[in-house]
């Protein structure tokens, strides 16, 4: 055998071997989850997806895994999102830099697969424009109501630059009200009235509100727009909303607004602006 084949068979191996070493297996993984991280007897953990493994350049040697734990708590089937930081053997869910106080748990998102851009959830600019903007919110979110109408209009004024992808995510702990008024927003966008959602954004109301009718009349009256308690309380109304907060946890999203551009979290929420000059 001759001495570059010898070392190209060396190469291959050590390749082979790294490879396997960067990305745990399945067994040990749901090991660590069940020792580690579910700890509730009385959930059972059924099994787990690595979704994505990424690297991030302030963690040398580390894999961050992105994953989905498949868990069973009272009969009901359950799929929760973990991060997991892997490294020679090492499992670990928090990695904390001592320096700023940070946990790199909190810094590190799943990339937006293509599934998400599609046409249900586009909400303002052309379905080709050169970046693409995903948006979680909430429109009684103090924070979105600042920010969220701001990147609207950016994509209606520069709809070959930026088109947005919508997805209602209500914080119905902290404004219940956000439980009808998410589903008047998506009869609303369902019925081609974009200007609706955003000037919801808009709306004063009591965020502790859970009277239906009340929550209409005052959509009625503040942007002229009716709609029954009947259309907002369809199967596929309510679906289509179960259907938003599952990609929200999918995609490790439990706060708003959460912005994504061009597929990479976005963590100051700004980055759309210097797409636009």
């Amino acid at each position: 055998m001759s001495l570059t084949l010898k070392l190209l068979m060396s190469i291959l191996i050590l390749s082979v071997t790294l490879s396997a070493e960067a990305q745990p297996d399945n067994k040990l993984l749901l090991k660590y989850v069940k020792r580690s991280v579910v700890k509730n007897p009385e959930v059972k953990v059924n099994g787990i997806t690595v979704i994505e493994s990424k690297t991030v350049k302030e963690l040398p040697g580390w894999k961050v895994l992105l994953t989905n734990m498949d868990l069973t708590y009272q009969d009901r089937e359950i799929s929760a999102p973990e991060i997991i930081f892997f490294k020679d053997g090492l499992f670990t869910g928090h990695l904390i830099d001592m320096k700023t106080g940070n946990d790199y748990r909190n810094e590190i998102k799943p990339t937006v697969p293509k599934s998400i851009y599609n046409d249900e959830h586009l909400l303002f600019g052309n379905k080709n424009a050169k970046h693409k903007v995903v948006i979680f919110s909430d429109p009684q979110c103090p924070f979105c109501q600042e920010l969220v109408p701001e990147i609207f209009k950016a994509a209606r004024e520069n709809p070959a630059k930026l088109v947005v992808y919508y997805y209602h995510l209500p914080l119905l702990s902290l404004h219940p009200v956000s439980d009808v008024i998410t589903r008047i927003m998506h009869v609303a966008q369902h019925e081609g009235r974009a200007d609706m959602v955003e000037k919801i954004y808009s709306l004063k109301i009591d965020p502790r509100e859970t009277n239906a009718g009340k929550i209409i009349k005052a959509v009625k009256k503040y942007a002229d727009y009716s709609v029954t308690e009947a259309q907002i309380n369809t199967k596929k109304v309510k679906a289509a909303m179960e259907a938003d907060a599952k990609t929200a946890s999918k995609m490790m999203v439990s706060g708003t607004p959460t912005v994504y551009i061009d597929g990479e979290w976005d963590k100051m929420r700004t980055g759309y602006e210097k797409l636009i000059k």
